[in-house]
C-alpha cells in the first residue's frame, strides 16, 4: 500500500510542479478527493490494528512481569517485532494523506477559490520529494 500511495504521490505532483495549466482542475480535484477518502479509509483501519497491538503488546507485558513464563516472553517479542511495521506503514500512510491534503490545497488556490493569505498554516510550507 505504501508503494502505490507514493506512486500517486509522485504522480500528482509530477502534475502540479510543471507549472503549466492543468486542462481540468475541477476533474483532478474530484479524483484527489476520492482518493484521499481511500487513504483516509486506510489510514483510519491501519489505526485500529496498531492500537489493538499497542494494546495487547501492553498486556503481555503486564503479565510477563507478575508471570515469569518464557512462552509470554516469546509472544512479546513476536508482537514488538510486529509493532515495528505497523507503526512505520501508519506514518507512510499519515505522512501521504496529508501531502495529498496540501496537493488539493494547491489545486485550490490556482482556481483562485483559497487566496495565499487565507492559509497560514501553507506559508513556508514545501513538499518533499520522494523517493522513487
Amino acid at each position: 500500500m505504501g508503494k502505490k500511495l507514493k506512486a500517486y504521490i509522485i504522480s500528482i505532483r509530477s502534475l502540479i510542479e510543471k507549472g503549466e495549466d492543468i486542462p481540468d482542475i475541477q476533474a483532478l480535484k474530484d479524483e484527489l478527493l476520492v482518493e484521499i477518502s481511500f487513504w483516509q479509509h486506510e489510514r483510519l483501519i491501519h489505526l485500529l490494528v496498531t492500537i489493538l497491538f499497542a494494546i495487547l503488546t501492553m498486556t503481555v507485558f503486564i503479565v510477563l512481569l507478575f508471570y515469569r513464563e518464557f512462552s509470554m516472553l516469546i509472544l512479546l517479542a513476536a508482537l514488538l517485532s510486529l509493532m515495528i511495521p505497523y507503526i512505520r506503514h501508519y506514518y507512510i500512510l499519515e505522512n501521504g494523506v496529508q501531502t495529498l491534503y496540501t496537493f488539493y490545497e494547491e489545486l485550490s488556490k490556482r482556481q483562485g477559490l483559497i487566496p495565499q493569505s487565507c492559509i497560514p498554516s501553507l506559508t513556508g510550507v514545501t513538499i518533499k520529494k520522494l523517493k522513487k
